[in-house]
């Protein structure tokens, strides 16, 4: 067990975290802040690929320029900068993962077996581990495919349900693939140590990045695969629920999202158009869902007569689920006002906020996101 960093769910967890980029630090993080102690092994020569990932770029106190995306995903952990080429690196790294309860690793299929460092040869000294291995494709018939979130968002289907128009398939703002895989990593690690707890078994955790998100793709997936149909672009629509798109206003977008007949019925009185509410072409959702471009057309030119704030503050009066499209900055300042606390400081370093809350061992912020190797020699110390 690890000589903890402080109080959590998972205080004494010693995770030795092998992974870069985004996946699996994502996860390693959750676990940290749920009070894992998390090793964090690096190259020496550059450490993780998002510590030159930039712009933007944070400057520290002390002058030193940091990438803001290796500070998203890294707090809470401790970084021993271990040359896995050399005889002293990897014996350290061996001795730490004989001491870890948990091992997160997202090398190409095959690069910690070369190491010595492989699940095999890690329960043979350790038979409690937990082992979690993230990869692209998974370790079969994938194993060298590049296991790049944009790759993945392209040849797992997400693409071709995302953009603006048929023919215009278009990625996701942010690297969703990698977060769902590190999300689904957390949740078998955690099922993993669960099981140890009752039987005093380790075992090996396995997620991929296409598999994640086949999953991830719920309906649209569970659409082709029980009802046969490939779903398309639709733009902001939904293929199942109508209203359930982007609304132009007097100023800005106004999303709709009306999941109900009730919900309907209450927007349509808001517009002063009780009417469409009886409208056998929008009676049902099914209905509308057939005559979305007629109602569309009634709804736009209803919308346009106000803003989005002002619809917006009329409409979820009513209970009609609705929004106007923000900013991220906007939508940090309404976590705030909503009493959220969206950002908290870490020694100095704003970050995102955990979003589990728990009401006896919640989330705890020790440590800001390490710099390279600033742990080695107390990480090293603590192994001999």
């Amino acid at each position: 067990m690890s000589q903890s960093l402080g109080p959590g769910a998972l205080a004494g967890v010693l995770v030795a975290d092998f992974s870069r980029v985004l996946a699996g630090p994502y996860a390693t993080m959750l676990l940290a802040d749920l009070g894992a102690d998390v090793v964090k092994v690096e190259r020496p020569d550059g450490g993780d690929d998002t510590r030159h990932w930039g712009p933007p770029w944070r400057t520290a106190a002390d002058g030193e320029r940091e990438a803001s995306y290796f500070l998203g995903v890294n707090r809470n952990k401790r970084s021993a900068a271990l040359d896995l080429r050399s005889a002293q690196g990897l014996a350290a790294a061996r001795a730490l993962v004989r001491r870890a309860d948990v091992v997160v690793e997202n090398f190409k299929p095959g690069g910690m077996e070369r190491l010595g460092l492989g699940y095999d040869d890690v329960r043979a000294d350790n038979p409690g581990v937990v082992y979690a291995s993230i990869t692209g494709f998974g370790r079969a018939g994938g194993a060298d495919l590049p296991g790049y979130d944009l790759l993945v968002q392209a040849m797992g289907g997400l693409m071709s349900v995302t953009g603006p128009a048929p023919g215009e398939p278009t990625k996701v703002g942010v690297a969703l693939v990698d977060v769902i895989t590190g999300l689904h990593a957390t949740i078998g690690i955690l099922a993993a140590l669960q099981h140890r707890e009752h039987t005093g078994q380790g075992q090996r955790v396995e997620v991929n990045l296409l598999s994640s998100l086949v999953s991830a793709l719920v309906n649209q997936a569970s659409g082709y695969v029980a009802a046969g149909e490939v779903p398309g672009i639709m733009g902001n629509r939904h293929p199942s629920i109508a209203p359930y798109e982007v609304l132009p206003t007097a100023d800005r977008p106004l999303v709709l999202a009306v999941g109900n007949d009730r919900q309907f019925r209450a927007l349509a009185e808001a517009l002063g158009r009780p009417d469409l509410a009886d409208d056998e072409r929008f009676v049902t959702n099914p209905a509308r869902v057939a005559n979305r471009a007629e109602l569309v057309e009634v709804l736009t030119e209803a919308v346009q007569q106000r803003s989005a704030d002002e619809w917006f503050a009329v409409l979820t009066s009513r209970g009609v689920p609705c929004g106007p499209i923000n900013d991220l900055a906007e939508a940090v300042a309404l976590a705030e006002r909503l009493g959220l606390a969206p950002v908290v400081d870490v020694d100095g370093v704003p970050t995102v906020a955990d979003p589990i809350t728990l009401s006896r061992t919640p989330a705890t912020y020790r440590r800001r996101p390490p710099r390279l190797g600033e742990d080695t020699d107390a990480v090293l110390g603590w192994l001999r």
